[in-house]
């Protein structure tokens, strides 16, 4: 059962008529870059709760939470109708283990995402030590619409920072975009077309690449990479994909 307390709205940022994010205040324990919680509010006497990742890296004081307005759910419509001052709660304690701490050693990390779960690859990104540890990181969003590419000020702000080290690719599925690619993911993957874009090559010797996304996205994106002679990471058994099911 989670642990709950109280978390004060101090944003709401609506980035379309479905997607947006909530900033909070609240004193949770400490997490780490790619963990999750999760929000609640009562709803006609029932506790009714989901998880969300955590966007911002752990030394930010500021809890930011990036989801989807579900035509008909219990919980998105009221979450995306909160304001300043509002309270929401939160889980004291954060789960999940999509962590650098579970990727082995490599030159090169691919995050791929589709929707929403690119916000635990924001968080990872903030957080520093993935610098450090990768030669080059490339970061994969895929969306239906343009306008459903959010978070684009602070993925230029870590262009900037990192130049060349981070490489950044789109794809918008459902409409034509400038600087995106077409289509999805796997199939980028099973015919090369993601790496010829993005100018560098998956090699089981020195890529990780971690899913986190539409469990369709993932189950197709593991297959396409097994094909190709990557396997599953394992605790017993370390391999070069890491999976993260969104919903």
């Amino acid at each position: 059962m989670a642990d709950w307390i109280p978390a004060q709205v101090i944003a709401n940022r609506h980035w379309n008529n479905n997607l947006f994010s909530l900033s909070l205040a609240a004193n949770i324990e400490p997490f780490k870059a790619g963990q999750f919680t999760k929000l609640g509010l009562e709803i006609d006497g029932q506790m009714v709760q989901r998880a969300y990742s955590f966007v911002n890296p752990p030394q930010q004081p500021t809890i930011d939470i990036y989801a989807t307005k579900v035509q008909g759910g219990l919980l998105s419509p009221r979450l995306h109708q909160l304001a300043e001052g509002d309270t929401v709660l939160i889980s004291a304690r954060a789960n999940g283990f999509f962590t650098l701490d579970e990727v082995p050693q490599g030159d090169h990390l691919w995050l791929l995402a589709t929707g929403t779960a690119i916000g635990p690859y924001l968080s990872l990104l903030q957080q520093g030590d993935v610098w450090h540890r990768f030669r080059k990181v490339v970061l994969v969003h895929a969306v239906r619409f343009a306008a459903d590419l959010s978070y684009q000020a602070e993925i230029t702000q870590l262009k900037q920072q990192h130049g060349d080290q981070l490489i950044v690719q789109p794809f918008v599925s459902r409409e034509p975009s400038p600087l995106c690619l077409t289509g999805r993911i796997p199939q980028a993957l099973a015919d090369g077309q993601l790496e010829r874009h993005v100018g560098l090559a998956l090699h089981p010797e020195q890529s990780q690449i971690m899913l986190c996304g539409n469990p369709e996205m993932v189950k197709e994106t593991k297959s396409a990479l097994e094909a190709r002679g990557f396997a599953k990471n394992l605790r017993r058994k370390p391999g070069q994909i890491t999976m993260e099911h969104y919903w």
